[in-house]
């Protein structure tokens, strides 16, 4: 098993977050970049600002290497023409993939309608371009439940609006990485998390994010059946090391 096909190489703080400035947080975009050509990894996943000099350089090394952002990040609480925009933009600038933030806070107050409308409408606008789209769910912000639920949600209305041959194009994916939890608990793909999104969105393939720091729980989550893992630590997870970083 080549891991590096199943890494989502990932840096999507911006200079504020990271207490720099812009010069050096866009060092570091290059930097994680030229790794994911460097390394051969599926995909590099940065913020959508990001997206046009990502594809410049993979272009200007010919790289295979897919370019991926995300939309409507991190709090997914935007209409659904809005995240339309943001995606438009993004593919015109040179994005494959976009990881789209569900809008779970109005999942959690019982707006179902509103949920199935943005996952039909965004999707729909991504498969049309022949781009892969990828529901972020932030488990953290789940009861075990609402996890359950919000991912059989998705996986009801991609089957309901999409031919079969869409699906391996549209995945339910764990987290943003950012989201801030009580206590210092976990925020990201935990083990149980995982494993109900994979027991309750199949057919539609599942992205690990948010914690994944070595070789061992990524190959673990691999085993499972997870397709795509999302990591700032991509590097490390090819070449069997560790990293504290929670991304």
């Amino acid at each position: 098993m080549d891991i590096r096909s199943f890494l989502d190489s990932t840096y999507l703080k911006r200079a504020e977050q990271a207490d720099i400035s812009e010069n050096e947080n866009t060092k570091l975009v290059v930097n994680c970049i030229q790794e994911a050509i460097d390394e051969k990894f599926k995909l590099v996943m940065i913020l959508p600002e990001m997206v046009s000099l990502a594809k410049k350089m993979v272009t200007d090394q010919k790289s295979k290497i897919n370019i991926g952002t995300v939309i409507d990040f991190p709090k997914g609480n935007s209409n659904y023409s809005k995240k339309i925009k943001e995606a438009k933009q993004a593919i015109i600038d040179g994005a494959d993939d976009l990881d789209f933030v569900c809008n779970y806070e109005a999942f959690k107050k019982g707006n179902t309608q509103l949920v199935k409308e943005e996952i039909q409408k965004c999707t729909e606008f991504v498969i049309q371009n022949n781009k892969v789209i990828k529901w972020i769910i932030e488990v953290a912000a789940l009861n075990n439940q609402q996890i359950i639920q919000l991912s059989t949600l998705i996986k009801n209305v991609v089957i309901s609006n999409f031919k079969e041959d869409v699906y391996p194009s549209v995945f339910v994916k764990s987290s943003t990485g950012f989201y801030k939890t009580k206590d210092n608990l976990p925020n990201g793909a935990t083990l149980p998390s995982i494993v109900m999104m994979l027991e309750n969105a199949s057919p539609l393939p599942i992205k690990a994010a948010g914690g994944v720091r070595n070789h061992e729980e990524a190959t673990n989550l691999i085993r499972l059946g997870v397709k795509r893992i999302g990591t700032s630590a991509a590097k490390g997870i090819a070449h069997g090391e560790s990293s504290s970083d929670n991304c």
